[in-house]
């Protein structure tokens, strides 16, 4: 009879750990009173200091967009260091270590991203004074880094074994024009199918992320032959005609709830002060945790640039007074080409899902009031996919995020990494 059951009984456990990660309910409450994992927090508290000085060596290696090749195999070694199995970079750059479950099934990946949004030039020393310590990337997303080593050493020292497979991410392509690629590529052929739930590290502070804030990023790149700007004057200018959509795009009118914005990023082009430019682009990003929104102000976007080509092209047809500027607009007018180069997709998970239920837990076992709200992170895929996902801060407290002066105050930021671990137990669920 026993061994009819035993299939039925793994069956069951399977389901469960798939719909409801974690203890359940009833369990909840003593997790964190464990002697090992009690141990594991102390331990966790007391490391903090190391964990300092290892998200300060993370940050002094460079990690520019679609350069982190030198910050991944860094921590390819520290995954080796700390025992994790089948440790590999994969085909788009991310590092991959194992923790194997208990169960055979749900796996939960825990990422943070390896990438910053400075180019290779940027210097990268940290400075410290006191708690507070400075350079870019320290907090975005060098603390992330730093917390998911720690949480992994605290795992293996303590032992403790876990239902679902844990595997370790330091993904690529978070930031910028990255666009989310390394995560993408998780999902779409390194984990494709496998994925049961997935928690990310990113930003400081102990809030988390359930909903997706989506963008529509485009390269819109305006054209004509260009020339002499006194010999040709009158020639239609695609500078002229970039700076018509910009002030068309920065009238928008966008709702404060469902919260949506837009920007112009990036301006490149032209030949010289005395020239008309042949060629110009621009750079734009356009968010909203609405889908519906975000529909909105991308049609805004495509309308305003139609617009800004029609009056440039016009206003040159009737006012050139250059035979031969007018012939050049009639036969080579300013056009435009609109180049999608990223796009996040929006989501949001349920309230009552049982993955932010177990942060709930983790956050009152710590005396952590639970605050959750949208953002870009890793997480939107996945959010987009229906797989349960949320991204946790990581304690303390930064600011200038993106900036050269971006810093981290270190006051208590034992807690983000303790509730980390924390967290993480609760969705994976703790063995017997």
């Amino acid at each position: 009879m026993r061994k009819r059951l035993a299939p039925a009984l793994r069956v069951l456990a399977l389901a469960v750990a798939l719909t409801a990660p974690g203890l359940r309910a009833a369990e909840a409450g003593t997790l964190a009173t464990r002697p090992a994992i009690r141990e594991a927090l102390a331990y966790i508290q007391r490391a903090e200091p190391a964990t300092l000085d290892e998200q300060v060596r993370l940050c002094e290696i460079p990690a520019p967009p679609f350069q982190e090749k030198i910050r991944a195999e860094y921590y390819r070694a520290k995954f080796i260091e700390l025992g994790l199995q089948d440790v590999r970079i994969d085909a788009e750059g991310n590092v991959l270590g194992v923790r194997p479950g208990r169960a055979n099934g749900p796996l939960v990946v825990f990422d943070a991203h390896l990438d910053t949004v400075f180019p290779a030039e940027v210097s990268t020393k940290v400075t410290r004074t006191g708690t507070i310590l400075k350079g870019p990337g320290i907090a975005d997303n060098c603390r992330g880094l730093a917390v998911l080593l720690t949480v992994a050493r605290a795992l293996q020292q303590s032992k403790i074994t876990t239902e679902a497979t844990i595997v370790f991410v330091g993904s690529v392509g978070e930031e910028g024009l990255g666009d989310l690629r390394g995560v993408k590529h998780l999902f779409a052929k390194e984990l494709a199918g496998r994925i049961t739930h997935f928690v990310a590290l990113d930003g400081t502070g102990l809030g988390a992320a359930d909903g997706a804030v989506g963008s529509y990023r485009y390269r819109v790149t305006f054209r004509a032959p260009g020339g002499h700007s006194y010999g040709m004057f009158g020639l239609a200018n695609p500078i002229h005609a970039l700076g018509r959509a910009i002030d068309k795009i920065a009238r928008f009118q966008v709702p404060d709830s469902p919260k949506t914005t837009f920007n112009v990023g990036r301006i490149e082009g032209g030949t010289s002060v005395n020239s008309v430019a042949h060629t110009v682009s621009m750079e734009i990003d356009m968010r909203s945790v609405s889908a519906a929104e975000l529909d909105k102000v991308d049609a805004s976007f495509r309308a305003a640039i139609a617009s800004a080509l029609k009056e440039e092209n016009d206003f040159w047809a009737q006012h050139a007074r250059n035979p031969r500027a007018r012939l050049v607009n009639a036969r080579n007018p300013v056009t435009a080409d609109i180049e999608r180069i990223g796009t996040r997709p929006t989501g949001k998970v349920a309230d009552d899902a049982p993955i932010l239920a177990a942060v709930r837990r983790a956050d009152a076992a710590l005396g952590i009031k639970s605050s959750f709200s949208a953002g870009s992170t890793n997480s939107n895929t996945p959010i987009s996919l229906g797989i349960p996902a949320v991204t946790l801060r990581t304690g303390g407290d930064g600011s200038g995020n993106h900036a050269l002066d971006e810093q981290f105050d270190s006051k208590d930021s034992h807690l983000g990494t303790q509730r980390a671990f924390l967290a993480l137990l609760e969705i994976a669920g703790v063995a017997p």
